[in-house]
């Protein structure tokens, strides 16, 4: 028993979504779209050759790809602000222990908070032992500021 060539692309896209689930990064589930556009094309009668439907299927997936996945991913993995700007980590204005001297002007040093050692920058120079605040943190790097 054949299946039709709708049905197929139908078929196709659902897979490509759902394998969106076993593979992050979110790249995926824009060819299972892609693939769920040609199969809606194919049914109205637009496409009704390979050729053309390979083309639907290529331009719609990588449109939006390059166009979406921008939006799509924050969805997905999340963003680290709130609305207002402010980080929503359990780090930021807590204090922390300076154990590897900060050289300031955004040089690297250590500071120990909840028992780990990180990495930290400062625009001003603080010696080891010294309690800071800190402000952000960006990635595995946290900024403070001495403690007023």
């Amino acid at each position: 028993m054949p299946i039709s060539p709708q049905n197929l692309w139908l078929l196709v896209g659902v897979l490509l979504i759902l394998a969106e689930f076993f593979a992050p990064g979110v790249i995926i589930v824009f060819f299972g779209v892609g693939a769920i556009l040609t199969s809606i094309t194919t049914w109205a009668g637009l496409t009704p050759g390979i050729g053309s439907q390979a083309a639907v299927f290529a331009i719609s997936s990588v449109s939006l790809l390059f166009g979406l996945r921008h939006y799509v991913k924050k969805w997905f993995v999340g963003d680290s602000a709130n609305l207002n700007g402010e980080s929503d980590d359990d780090f930021t204005g807590r204090e922390a222990r300076v154990v590897g001297a900060l050289p300031g002007r955004g040089g690297d040093g250590l500071v120990e908070i909840k028992g780990s050692n990180w990495k930290a920058r400062s625009e001003a120079p603080i010696p080891a032992g010294e309690t800071v605040i800190i402000e952000r943190r960006e990635g595995l790097t946290f900024y403070v500021r001495t403690r007023l």
